[in-house]
């Protein structure tokens, strides 16, 4: 079976790459080949298949096609302009949010067995603040345009599963913590960087009060919720095609201890105003009861201290060496 990543240059397609290398397989299936399709150069890690990589946007339909050969039978779709990104350029954002997905999915159904196609949403999807409890009954109302695209994407999803030309899932993930490399253009990227930076010898920018709470997941998790959706049953899955994995819910706070319990330097933290950030960021809600992820056999996300202690583990040599290059 061939496997096709898109976004296979970003850190959790890296990730996903270096994981199925490993395994050998997805979904039970052993992996005979694979693409990785970015805009940036991907790099091939060294696999006993072939992988090919491609630099293409997702407006380049014939090559998206290329990146998915008969015999292709998962397309984990990680590609997107970030949060920030898309609410600053709204007309790149429904380029490729939208536009893009649309091309992903037409590629996908032009295959003659119809693909396992995994598409990363986003609980940014979802408004209501801090007080707000998300269940999988909860309507979404996006508070930014990352989150509407996000929605239309899940739409495409599900309207393309439903009619059979995919059989697609959705996975509406959690604020990733920790990030590896640099910040990007995230709103959330401060997430990451209150974690990392001080790690570093740098500070961090901080433009949200202590007090504020996210819904987290770490990279460790998010990967083995990718491979997870790819083996789901589609029949147990049903006609509701998206899902929120069951990440946990801390507060800025939380994470400031867990830095100074792990041995980072709290004060590289620097409080700032950014109501550009707050203004995108402050709507998002903290809590979600993820009772249908976990039925359908999502593992939890471990405690906060493990995200950190996984960073450590996975990620700060690289990302020290990134700060020095």
């Amino acid at each position: 079976m061939h496997v096709t990543i898109l976004g296979g240059a970003g850190f959790l397609g890296r990730k996903l790459a270096n994981r199925i290398v490993a395994d050998g397989k997805v979904a039970g299936r052993a992996v005979t080949g694979m693409t990785l399709l970015d805009l940036a150069p991907a790099t091939a890690p060294p696999a006993p298949f072939p992988v090919t990589v491609m630099q293409a946007g997702l407006d380049d339909y014939e090559k998206l096609r290329r990146a998915m050969p008969d015999g292709t039978g998962v397309v984990f779709h990680l590609a997107a302009v970030v949060s920030a990104q898309a609410e600053a350029d709204f007309h790149l954002g429904l380029r490729v949010n939208v536009e893009g997905t649309r091309n992903v999915l037409a590629a996908a159904a032009s295959l003659p067995a119809p693909p396992r196609l995994v598409f990363t949403s986003s609980v940014a999807t979802y408004s209501g603040g801090q007080q707000a409890l998300i269940s999988d009954a909860t309507r979404q109302v996006p508070a930014n345009s990352y989150g509407a695209q996000k929605i239309i994407g899940e739409l495409l999803v599900h309207d393309y599963a439903r009619k059979g030309f995919v059989d697609g899932i959705s996975l509406r993930l959690p604020t990733i913590v920790v990030r590896p490399g640099r910040p990007n253009k995230a709103a959330s990227s401060f997430a990451s960087s209150i974690l990392r930076e001080p790690f570093v010898g740098e500070d961090a920018l901080l433009p949200v009060p202590e007090s504020f709470a996210l819904f987290i997941a770490s990279p460790r998790s998010a990967v083995a919720w990718l491979l997870h959706a790819a083996g789901l049953a589609s029949d147990a899955v049903g006609l509701d095609r998206s899902i929120n994995p069951p990440g946990i819910s801390v507060s800025v706070a939380q994470m400031l201890a867990a830095l100074a319990a792990a041995g980072g330097d709290r004060a590289r933290v620097k409080p700032v105003d950014d109501p550009d950030i707050m203004k995108v960021v402050g709507p998002w809600p903290a809590r979600f009861d993820t009772a249908r992820a976990r039925a359908l056999g999502f593992a939890e996300q471990p405690s906060l201290d493990s995200i950190v202690a996984a960073f450590l583990e996975d990620d700060l040599a690289e990302t020290k060496a990134l700060r020095v290059s």
